[in-house]
């Protein structure tokens, strides 16, 4: 079973996103999709309140222990069990694109019920630079399956654009994140924004 596949140490993006949010006086972070905790441990070591939504029981034990000051909760980021306006900011890893047209817009449209007014969202997907784009069975538009079972989606400037219409979007941009899985380093072209709550 895969384990800490991507290291202790958290994302490029997540780093980024921590002088946004430090600049913002934000003090409560939804992370949906939290894995086993590398991205929440850089939030919630520097005094933030933080709660990560993870499916996988296995990642949230992992995650308990990896980042004992960030409450994980085993659900479903389709059906978050939380308070709407609950958090100042959510901060969203590699989760979006890896979700169907009609789960991508459930997805966002909790994610903006859960946001207090004016809460800031930092969001990272796959851009249509990535080397895997358009490889492997077509799903949907710009979707496709380069692993049986796992589809992803490319996201155009335009097309993440559109899917943050319901958000004013603050900045947007493409960012080089470094990983090294399975013996395999390699660069992902990521596109990141941040948006908020109108």
């Amino acid at each position: 079973m895969e384990e800490k596949i991507w290291g202790n140490n958290s994302s490029k993006s997540s780093q980024n996103a921590l002088e946004i949010f430090h600049h913002k006086k934000i003090k409560s972070i939804l992370i949906p999709g939290s894995g086993y905790g590398r991205n929440s441990k850089i939030f919630s070591q520097k005094g933030y309140n933080v709660i990560g939504i993870e499916i996988s029981v296995f990642a949230c034990k992992l995650a308990k222990k990896f980042d004992p000051l960030t409450i994980f909760i085993n659900a479903s980021i389709l059906n978050i069990p939380l308070i709407e306006g609950e958090f100042d900011a959510i901060y969203c890893f590699n989760v979006l694109h890896l979700l169907l047209e009609d789960d991508r817009i459930i997805f966002l449209k909790n994610c903006y019920n859960l946001l207090n007014s004016n809460g800031l969202a930092y969001f990272t997907v796959f851009s249509d630079m990535e080397s895997n784009f358009r490889k492997g069975k077509k799903v949907e538009n710009n979707t496709f399956e380069n692993k049986p079972g796992r589809p992803a989606h490319y996201f155009s400037e335009k097309d993440l654009l559109s899917h943050f219409k319901d958000f004013s979007v603050l900045k947007m941009g493409i960012i080089n994140e470094p990983e090294d899985h399975g013996g395999k380093a390699h660069i992902h072209k990521l596109r990141y924004t941040l948006v908020e709550k109108n």
